[in-house]
């Protein structure tokens, strides 16, 4: 694509080599001024259409990933002039409520009583004995033979 936009009858390859009166030079530089100001407006809509459309994506995909009514877009973007990801999920920590968005709260902090209490739990579970081996041990000793096989069932329990 050319940038060069002036119409064919400007084109400098048809310069005309007559001498110009002042009149006729005002009239060539009024025209290229309108064809450049209609050019510069052509490019701001452009632009501008381009950047609404760039601001709605991130905000559709910021309520993508919260999982918030698409139809919010609307609000958000006549509340926040520069949108980013981060000022579209500060205006839904403001105003989540409407949607029925609520802030995610933090796990609370385990204390430490909480944590000795879970570390004292542990130390008792880990060597105890689970319905299983109790009922494996039940049947081995109900199964032996001998007192020596006895004997040897009750000293592979201490350890």
């Amino acid at each position: 694509m050319s940038n060069n936009y002036w119409d064919e009858d400007e084109d400098e390859d048809t310069i005309d080599d007559t001498p110009m009166d002042g009149s006729d030079l005002l009239k060539k530089l009024r025209k290229a001024k309108r064809a450049d100001e209609k050019r510069i407006k052509e490019l701001t809509d452009q632009l501008e259409g381009l950047s609404k459309q760039q601001r709605e994506r991130t905000v559709k995909e910021v309520l993508e990933k919260k999982g918030v009514n698409p139809k919010a877009v609307r609000l958000i973007l006549k509340d926040i002039d520069d949108v980013s990801e981060e000022s579209v999920n500060n205006w839904l920590e403001d105003n989540g409520d409407l949607f029925g968005l609520t802030k995610s709260e933090d796990a609370p902090a385990v204390s430490d009583i909480d944590r000795a209490a879970l570390r004292n739990q542990d130390s008792v579970t880990q060597g105890a004995t689970t319905p299983d081996r109790g009922e494996n041990l039940e049947m081995r000793l109900n199964n032996a033979e001998s007192a020596e096989e006895l004997i040897s069932i009750l000293y592979s329990q201490k350890s």
